[in-house]
C-alpha cells in the first residue's frame, strides 16, 4: 500500500490474471481469442497455451488436451499450417529477407517440410526482388550515395547474408558501383 505522499505507482498490484485458474473451458476461449487475433501454426499455438498453463496453473483433474483443441482448430479451418507458411513468406520476401531467413522462420512456427514446400518455393521465385528490396532498404551497392570503402562493404556483405541472402547474389549488390545496372541471372 502507498504511504501518504508516495507516487502511486508504489503500490503493489497483483500480477495480471495471476488468480485465474485454467480449465479446459478457459483454456478454449484462450486458444479461441489467439486464433481469432493472430495468423499462428499448430506448435505457436500449442507453445502458447502451455505457456498460458504454465503462467496460471492447471485445476482440472484431467490434463489439458491441448493436441485434442488444435487438431479441432485444423478441421474447422481456424488453422492452416500451408497458408500460415506462404503467407509469412510472403511477408518476410517483400520486407527484403532472402530463403534462408525465411526457411529459419519456418521452422520456429513448427512448419513441417510438406507445408511448407510452396513458401519455400515463394521465397526462391522472388529472391531477386527480395535481394533489391533489401538493397534499396539499406542504401547498398546501387543505392548508395557514394562508393564505399572496403570494411564497409565487408559489413554491408554479412548484414545481406544475416538477412537469409545467398552470397553470389549478396556479392553482386554489395560490390556494385552506385547507380548501376543489376540485372537478374536466369
Amino acid at each position: 500500500m502507498a504511504q501518504k505522499g508516495q507516487p502511486s505507482h508504489f503500490k503493489a498490484k497483483p500480477l495480471k490474471n495471476s488468480v485465474k485458474t485454467l480449465d479446459q473451458e478457459s483454456l478454449h476461449r484462450l486458444a479461441i481469442r489467439y486464433v481469432e487475433r493472430y495468423a499462428t501454426s499448430r506448435k505457436k499455438l500449442a507453445d502458447y497455451l502451455n505457456r498460458k498453463i504454465r503462467e496460471r496453473e492447471w485445476q482440472d483433474a484431467d490434463p489439458p488436451a491441448i493436441e485434442q483443441l488444435i487438431e479441432r482448430f485444423v478441421a474447422q479451418g481456424y488453422i492452416d499450417d500451408a497458408l500460415y507458411a506462404q503467407n509469412k513468406a510472403s511477408a518476410l520476401t517483400r520486407r527484403g529477407y532472402g530463403t534462408r531467413r525465411v526457411s529459419h522462420a519456418l521452422y520456429q512456427a513448427g512448419i513441417s517440410e510438406a507445408d511448407g514446400r510452396e513458401a519455400f518455393q515463394i521465397s526462391e521465385a522472388n529472391k531477386w526482388v527480395a535481394a533489391d528490396k533489401f538493397a534499396r532498404k539499406r542504401k547498398i551497392g546501387p543505392y548508395a550515395e557514394s562508393q564505399q570503402d572496403t570494411d564497409k562493404c565487408r559489413k554491408q556483405l554479412q548484414a545481406f547474408l544475416r538477412a537469409g541472402h545467398d552470397f553470389d547474389l549478396a556479392n553482386r549488390f554489395v560490390f556494385a558501383k552506385p547507380g548501376e545496372e543489376i540485372t537478374v541471372e536466369e
